[in-house]
């Protein structure tokens, strides 16, 4: 856990497993830092990012919940990312085109306290160069995406997700509400 706090604040990228797949992470606030993970997945700038936080406060903090947010988080049987309308304070690298933003509000204990000791939001996107399959477990994962992060956790290493990734509902503030992925 601290070897990989030092290194988002440092500025530095993670390999680290989250409530579904492998994800590699950094503070979703360091603009160079989310340039980096653009780098190293290959992707195009133009295909946002999503970005986990802890905790209710936190959501708050960065988005104007709409009351129908919480009925489906609460509902939620599997992990949900929800995207949002007008975030605050975040830089626009890591916003959608429209200027929207995926968060997932994280149940997952080891990302939780991460997060909370960050006391910033985390970047997650899959553990794989942009078009490849998704890691289900660590050694899933591209030995050349491993060597071009900062640092690999080296909990859950084992472990195989039950998730292949997260359902994301697109929600806007006048309450319409869009399923992008189950």
């Amino acid at each position: 856990m601290e070897k990989a706090l030092e290194t988002i604040k440092s500025g530095g990228t993670i390999l680290y497993p989250t409530d579904t797949i492998w994800g590699i992470g950094c503070d979703a606030t360091n603009v160079e830092a989310i340039n980096k993970i653009f780098d190293i997945k290959k992707r195009e700038k133009t295909k946002s990012m999503i970005i986990l936080v802890e905790s209710e406060k936190r959501l708050q903090d960065l988005v104007d919940v709409p009351e129908m947010a919480w009925e489906i988080i609460d509902l939620s049987e599997k992990p949900v990312t929800l995207v949002y309308d007008n975030p605050r304070g975040l830089p626009k690298e890591i916003l959608a085109e429209d200027g929207s933003i995926g968060i997932r509000l994280i149940k997952d204990d080891f990302c939780k306290k991460l997060i909370s000791k960050l006391n910033k939001p985390l970047v997650s996107t899959s553990a794989n160069f942009s078009g490849d399959k998704s890691p289900m477990k660590f050694s899933d994962i591209n030995p050349e995406i491993v060597n071009l992060v900062d640092y690999a956790v080296e909990e859950n290493r084992e472990k195989v997700s039950q998730y292949s990734g997260s359902s994301v509902i697109r929600i806007w503030s006048d309450g319409r509400v869009k399923v992008l992925r189950e």
